[in-house]
């Protein structure tokens, strides 16, 4: 999610790891028209099961939560977590009962059964454990951005060409009802022509300081803008041709973090109209909410309105005002929604295939562009995106 509260929800993890986050790589899957060059590999038979079988790289908030995803599916298999931190694979190792290792390298070569992994790194990490993972032939589902430069991106889809590795990015928002239900509404006869979306994206400035260790290696507009700007493609259908950003720096700073405080990023569309991404991650900690979204779309014929922070509860106690979430919840013991069914589905991907899910095309043209956003803060100039990319 955008600043992940779900924590509380994985078994044998405090909520206060949020300071010290290794997120993850996570390996789950299985592909029946890749099964006989892995199994030759295992010295398999090919007529062994077809459960997808998952190995964890990582057990920060995010990767600790996709693990217990896939131990509770009855269509996967937990094989194996993997995380640098000795602290958080004695606590995988108790919550999930199954082996640990130090590194990508270790848990692939002593696990190779394993059919596929989930990439839940740090974002600016995703290369090195994805490019392992895609040379062992495994499919894949890499947390947002795919990667944080083009260059890291497409040697991911190399790597991923090469061996006949699939790719699936995390791009949650797309199993968000309310999204989904926008995106219907869209299509219909009364969507009308679309003419801006304006989306507000930010986090509290917890995020930065407390939660994550490498947000100086990060920025607003890589952590939160590949929610949005994937979100403002898939809605649409349309893609972006240029892009003009401004930004904040100061807040940060001043606290020793050098990266933005604020980003506004302003994109043409090819189809004319334009969308406006804002995200910070500077919000007070006294917000209800660790992160606030608020998504308007405007088009010839009507609006649309999207509160995404406030799921309908509002709890007022001696330490304020709070929106609790319920992006992810128990249900008589299990760990279900959003994320959770994005998991389910990636199972579903690498076994059957045909699941409608967002591909690493998609994740490139996200890393293009944002990386274009960084640009054009750097030089305060409009930057042209994907020449090939015509207006309609």
């Amino acid at each position: 999610m955008y600043a992940v509260e779900s924590h509380i929800l994985v078994r044998g993890f405090a909520a206060g790891s949020a300071t010290h986050v290794f997120d993850a790589l996570l390996s789950v899957g299985f592909r029946l028209t890749r099964v006989l060059t892995n199994h030759e590999r295992a010295g398999l038979s090919v007529t062994a099961d077809r459960q997808a079988r998952v190995g964890v790289v990582g057990g920060g908030i995010r990767g600790s939560m996709f693990a217990r995803a896939i131990s509770e599916n009855p269509r996967a298999h937990l094989v194996a977590i993997c995380d640098q931190s000795s602290r958080v694979l004695q606590g995988a190792a108790t919550s999930f009962d199954v082996p640990t290792y130090g590194s990508v390298e270790a848990m692939v070569g002593a696990h190779p059964e394993l059919t596929a992994a989930i990439v839940a790194t740090p974002d600016f990490a995703h290369r090195d454990a994805a490019v392992v993972c895609a040379t062992h032939g495994l499919d894949l589902m890499i947390e947002k951005p795919l990667a944080t430069t083009t260059a890291d991106a497409e040697a991911i889809i190399a790597t991923a060409n090469k061996s006949g590795s699939r790719i699936m990015v995390g791009f949650e928002n797309r199993w968000n009802p309310r999204f989904s239900t926008v995106r219907n509404l869209l299509r219909t006869v009364d969507g009308g022509r679309l003419i801006t979306q304006q989306v507000s994206l930010n986090d509290t400035i917890f995020v930065p300081t407390k939660m994550l260790s490498w947000a100086e290696k990060s920025s607003p507009a890589w952590f939160l803008m590949p929610h949005t700007l994937d979100l403002a493609i898939w809605l649409s259908g349309t893609q972006p041709v240029s892009v003009y950003a401004r930004g904040h720096r100061g807040v940060l700073a001043g606290l020793g973090i050098n990266t933005w405080d604020s980003v506004s990023a302003t994109f043409t569309m090819n189809d004319g109209s334009y969308v406006v991404l804002n995200s910070s991650w500077i919000l007070p900690e006294t917000a209800p909410a660790v992160y606030d979204f608020r998504y308007e779309i405007q088009t010839d014929s009507t609006v649309f309105h999207i509160d995404g922070a406030n799921h309908g509860i509002t709890q007022y106690g001696a330490a304020g005002v709070r929106w609790p979430q319920c992006a992810v919840f128990e249900r008589s013991g299990r760990i279900t929604g959003i994320p959770i069914d994005m998991v389910n589905d990636f199972v579903g991907f690498v076994r059957e295939g045909d699941t409608d899910v967002p591909t690493h095309e998609d994740g490139l043209l996200v890393t293009q562009a944002i990386e274009a956003v960084h640009e054009s803060l750097a030089e305060g100039s409009i930057i042209e995106l994907f020449p090939h990319v015509h207006k309609k």
